[in-house]
């Protein structure tokens, strides 16, 4: 007879991993036990060597699907008892937390059917789930997940369900959310004045019935709440986009199943796959020439965000909804997705009409990941329920604690203790009240779920960055506390390398919007040659103004008008018969020519982000945008493979100099021409410089590889040149990486 310690680390707390041992111990006659700790799960085996022998093999090959193995330590030890049994004994609580709290993730097919089965004493119960699925991340308080550390703690167990919670056998064996509509949490229907209409599958149907009659509901997720209406019902969506000031941003569409998506888009079976996956998110797909639903859905954009029912209380609602629905996070412009009844009814009561809630609390608000598919792999826009917590693990150990916490826009923070990295959900931009508690409360929670008090800060160089401020503010009040600031687009660049774990020399193109540059100016449009410790700007996009500071960020004209300042004379810019000239008048064009002369609230950058703003005038598509990444969008849709031309640009003194692009596309009449011929500049300019570098590896970062059309181009040339490169996938490829990056410089 042989003894073996085991231990487990990574994300194996709340995913059946106890059961599953229990099981695995039961199939291979081992005696024993196991339990959960503040780092993970403890297990003893005794046995013959054969038995144990398989019992390992298998629990390597195969763990449970929602677990994560980080790390396994397997040790034969010297038994002091002969174990007659298996048994799954008490957690344990010490001062060192390390385990990984697994992310929410949608419901399985076991319990839609209990949901849907008669006979089943969970029929209709809108909270239904398992060890295999439903709520972790957004009820849990702390390490070990065990209920009286969730919200689930008030809710005692009825005899049925505490029969299948004590049994190891069961799937719901230590599932800690798990209830009945008897002992555990129910939803209620709301009007907007806060009194009760209804409650149970009662609610659910008389508030399905509300959005088949034109409503605008909210209705609680795991994560958050959503506005919710008719998918069809343009009326309806048009007036949502008036009292949520969100006039062409496209909203996301839930759908009843797969088969209901494929009715409405082309899938790639790639994208079948993710939308199907336990992990549920909205994903980016193509719709169908004959596409049904409202076109005010997603205006002039042939992308629909599609997810797919992932609570068991979407089951029941679809059970009695004519069509698909619109399901947009419930939130203020700038303001984190809201969690509460209370809070919906006090801040969008001029929205919607009714409020659908349950009252098992969210402690952990979470927001809907959205992916999008390139050349078959998941590049992620949105990191969030389903996905984050996100761990990964090196083989550094690290005697300090260090906190990173990213940048102003899509904020997430990581945290770095041992060899652990754990990068938070998407949080919200940094630009409310609101925002700012969002971003601490998520701090402290993470604080409190490892007992974790950084030793080292870090934070952006920009000075104006509420995530540098709250910095600055915590090293005031903590002198000991090591501060650190790195730059914006190095931070993008450790963010890929510390996805891939690279320790080597890269040759790194980050493409973005705006980030805070070593000389004060605004940079986006960067070549570097880094590494994990140092990095050196060998190229950048010559730079040019910004007419108007944040202003010419939402009206792409001026961006277009400043290049043409760049480039040509006041007299010959108002002869030019161009669509962004004529966007102004000519008294606006003497303005702004005076305020780029003197650079009156006109600071430079090299931004590649606001190419595409200017370019998108240039081509008459856009000259005023409403939403972050709208005229990328617009550029991507008038892109034309056919058209294989670029234009000229030159390299003088390491700048990249469009001018003479500017110069040919003052000539050009078509927007296809002109959007086909700039991506495809874009690429040329990429591929010449790293051709000058053919030894570096390569690495594309920043928020404009998030471009479909530009990355699938360059990955089919690096692939035809059999270049190494590298961009991120499981960390989002925008600013939501950035946290991830700052750490990786430090481990």
């Amino acid at each position: 007879m042989k003894s073996f310690f085991i231990q487990v680390k990574g994300v194996v707390q709340g995913v059946g991993f106890r059961p599953f041992i229990y099981n695995l111990a039961l199939k291979y006659n081992i005696n024993g036990w196991v339990n959960n700790d503040d780092k993970g799960v403890n297990i003893l085996i005794y046995s013959s060597l054969k038995n144990c022998q398989n019992f390992l093999e298998e629990l390597q090959e195969n763990p449970p699907k929602l677990s994560s193995i980080t790390d396994i330590k397997i040790e034969e030890i010297i038994s002091k008892e002969e174990y007659k049994t298996f048994e799954i004994k008490q957690s344990q609580t010490s001062n060192n937390k390390s385990t990984i709290i697994s992310p929410d993730v949608g419901i399985c097919d076991d319990c839609i059917k209990d949901i849907n089965d008669m006979s089943n004493f969970r029929y209709n119960y809108s909270l239904t789930n398992c060890t295999n699925c439903g709520p972790r991340y957004s009820i849990i308080k702390t390490v070990p997940y065990d209920r009286v550390n969730t919200s689930m703690a008030s809710f005692e167990l009825c005899e049925d369900c505490k029969n299948e919670y004590e049994n190891p056998t069961n799937r719901r064996y230590h599932a800690q959310p798990v209830a009945c509509e008897k002992c555990g949490p129910n939803v209620t229907l709301y009007n907007k004045n806060d009194e009760i209409l209804s409650v149970g599958i009662k609610a659910i149907e008389e508030v399905a019935e509300l959005i088949n009659e034109g409503s605008i509901v909210a209705i609680k997720g795991i994560g958050g709440f959503h506005l919710i209406c008719d998918a069809k019902n343009s009326k309806t969506i048009e007036e949502l986009r008036i009292k949520k000031n969100r006039l062409n941003k496209p909203f996301a569409v839930m759908f009843k199943d797969i088969k209901d998506i494929k009715n409405y888009t082309n899938l790639t079976l790639k994208e079948e796959e993710i939308l199907t996956s336990r992990n549920k998110p909205i994903v980016l797909v193509k719709k169908r020439e004959d596409f049904k639903l409202s076109q005010l859905i997603a205006p002039d954009i042939n992308h629909l965000g599609c997810f797919i029912a992932y609570t068991p209380l979407h089951y029941l609602l679809f059970r009695y909804l004519n069509n698909p629905i619109v399901a947009t996070s419930a939130n203020l412009k700038g303001e984190p997705i809201i969690i509460s009844k209370d809070e919906i009814l006090g801040k969008l009561s001029n929205i919607v009409e009714f409020v659908l809630d349950y009252n098992r609390d969210i402690l952990n608000a979470s927001d809907d990941s959205v992916i999008q598919i390139v050349k078959n792999d998941i590049t992620k826009i949105r990191n969030a329920r389903g996905y984050a917590p996100t761990a990964l693990n090196y083989e550094n150990k690290s005697n300090k604690k260090i906190l990173s916490l990213g940048a102003n826009q899509k904020s997430t923070i990581t945290i770095y203790f041992e060899n652990n990295l754990i990068l938070s959900p998407y949080i919200s931009e940094l630009n409310s009240l609101k925002s700012m508690e969002y971003f601490e409360r998520t701090i402290n929670s993470f604080k409190r779920f490892y007992d974790f008090e950084p030793d080292v800060i870090v934070c952006d160089k920009h000075p104006n960055y509420e995530s540098t401020k709250f910095a600055l503010k915590l090293k005031e009040i903590n002198p000991n506390i090591e501060l650190i600031q790195m730059q914006h687009h190095y931070a993008h660049i450790l963010s890929v390398m510390a996805e891939y774990k690279l320790d080597k020399e890269v040759l790194a193109f980050i493409f973005d919007g705006t980030g805070y540059g070593d000389d004060g100016n605004i940079w986006g449009g960067e070549v570097f040659i880094a590494s994990k410790k140092e990095y050196k700007r060998v190229n950048h996009f010559k730079y040019f103004r910004l007419l108007g500071g944040e202003k010419a960020v939402l009206e792409p004209k001026r961006v277009a008008l400043s290049l043409l300042f760049d480039t040509f004379s006041l007299d010959e810019i108002l002869t030019l018969e161009i669509p962004c000239v004529k966007a102004f008048k000519e008294s606006e064009i003497k303005m702004l020519h005076t305020m780029w002369q003197k650079g009156l609230n006109s600071p430079f950058t090299s931004s590649v982000g606001r190419l595409f703003d200017a370019l998108a005038s240039f081509a008459d598509i856009l000259h005023i945008q409403s939403y972050e990444g709208e005229t990328g969008l617009k550029i991507e849709q008038n892109y034309d493979k056919i058209i294989t031309q670029s234009y000229s640009y030159e390299i003088i003194e390491n700048q990249i100099d469009i001018s003479p692009m500017i110069k040919e596309i003052v000539l050009e009449k078509d927007k296809k021409q002109i959007c086909s011929k700039f991506i495809n500049t874009l690429v040329q300019i990429i591929l010449d410089i790293s051709n000058i570098h053919k030894d570096l590896p390569i690495v594309l970062g920043g928020g404009v590889f998030q471009n479909r059309t530009l990355l699938e181009i360059l990955i089919d040339k690096f692939q035809e040149q059999g270049r190494e490169f590298y961009f991120n996938k499981t960390i989002p490829l925008n600013d939501g990486g950035i946290s991830v990056g700052q750490i990786y410089h430090q481990i």
